[in-house]
């Protein structure tokens, strides 16, 4: 019997979740569980196992990657194309958000202002990003270049991790000493046994996906997408002209890649991102899904994780139309000046965005504070917030590994997916 492919084993959990969670909700169990507390518990596992993979898989990659590249002038044009497509990518997705809430307008007449609400009262919200401004722009820098790398590596401080490795890898790939070749053998085996235990772990992703997605139906159920529907088609919009219009063309006319077989290369990847709401917690999958498109080490271990932390298309289209949406409910119009403005700060806020749920929030108040808009209309947010995150993660995987691809192929490597 043909074994079911994994990503049609994980679109099967995420349907059996919606149906499951929708009929036993929070309360319903046997005695004193709770299919709730059954839900969470596979949730949390799964997510646990990801989390624990991540800071060996990330430092491995990147150094082995690196390390074989072999020169500086191979190193800097790889860098320096994959910058180049993430601002890239990144700016067009915040066009089209900024494109999407011009035109259908969603909280313009809303009065949405008037009865802020949601899963989260306003003060809790306003409390997590009080104090937020441009400074913490800055702070993305000061955060690449961590006093401690095992402190930062422990709190998943990801741009520290990845600019240490970076470094190393650089270094190591200049040194040609018989002893820094037994530490380049070392992370090239290290990457080899992260892949197997990645491997193992997926096999698992069905059943931490159900948990996932059944304990957030369970929580917000669908009646809380009434007050910001407008809102929320916007977004949904948005993300799917970027990520079945925008991105394919990227594809198909300068990497010369079959979007098709790319969607369908990259399922399992994407669905993981959107139940987990993570794309760090979803990168070791991706790195499994690049390695079975025929993707070198060389590349894909060099661009995803930086990827992981710095190009996050859903999440710069989303800042961009939420803080829009927010001054139309408000009542604010806003000039062509500060929309610009929006674009540009959007743009920086996203490269330093945590790759974990509801991160953006953080990135969002900083865009409020620096065009004068209440950081009250956060509370707004918080309505669709989490099926949102869903969305615009598995956007901002999918970005990654298109990156991934058209880099390959720019560097000459032929894939599975042409």
């Amino acid at each position: 019997m043909k074994k079911v492919a994994l990503h049609w084993q994980i679109a099967i959990a995420i349907i059996l979740a919606v149906i499951v969670a929708s009929l036993t909700g929070r309360e319903a169990g046997l005695g004193d569980l709770t299919f709730y507390a059954i839900y969470a518990f596979l949730g949390t596992l799964f997510l646990n196992a990801l989390k624990m993979i991540i800071v060996p898989l990330v430092t491995a990659s990147i150094i082995s990657g690196i390390a074989n590249i072999g020169n500086n002038e191979g190193l800097g044009k790889l860098g320096g194309k994959t910058i180049a497509f993430y601002l890239t990518s990144s700016l067009l997705a915040i066009l089209v958000g900024l494109a999407a809430v011009n035109i259908l307008q969603p909280g313009v007449g809303s009065n949405l202002a008037d009865g802020l609400s949601g899963d989260q009262s306003v003060s809790d919200v306003l409390s997590k990003v009080e104090g937020k401004s441009t400074a913490d722009i800055v702070d993305v820098f000061i955060r690449m270049v961590p006093p401690n790398i095992i402190a930062a590596a422990a709190d998943g401080q990801m741009l520290g991790l990845i600019f240490f490795s970076l470094l190393f890898g650089y270094f190591l790939a200049q040194s040609r000493s018989p002893q820094t070749d037994t530490v380049r053998d070392f992370f090239n085996g290290l990457m080899d046994i992260m892949t197997l235990i990645t491997l193992w772990v997926m096999k698992f992703a069905p059943l931490g996906v159900f948990g996932l997605v059944a304990k957030t139906v369970a929580d917000t159920g669908f009646a809380s997408f009434k007050p910001v529907l407008v809102f929320f088609f916007t977004v949904a919009i948005a993300l799917a002209i970027h990520a079945f219009i925008t991105m394919p063309l990227l594809l198909k006319y300068i990497g010369r890649i079959n979007p098709t077989k790319h969607y369908q290369a990259m399922s399992p990847a994407m669905l993981t991102a959107f139940s987990t709401a993570s794309s760090s917690a979803t990168l070791p999958l991706t790195m499994e899904c690049m390695e079975e498109a025929g993707v070198s080490q060389r590349v894909r271990g060099f661009v995803l994780p930086l990827g992981a932390t710095v190009n996050m298309d859903g999440t710069a289209l989303y800042e961009c139309v939420a803080a829009i949406f927010i001054a139309q409910a408000f009542g604010i119009e806003l000039s062509f000046v500060q929309q610009f403005t929006i674009v540009v700060v959007a743009l920086l806020t996203s490269i330093g965005v945590a790759g974990i749920p509801a991160a953006s929030l953080v990135a969002i108040s900083i865009i409020l504070g620096v065009i004068g808009l209440p950081l009250e209309g956060i509370g707004l947010l918080m309505i669709t917030d989490r099926v949102l995150d869903m969305m615009r993660t598995a956007v901002n995987v999918f970005s990654d590994t298109c990156a991934t691809v058209i880099i390959a192929r720019s560097e000459g490597e032929k894939t599975k997916l042409v």
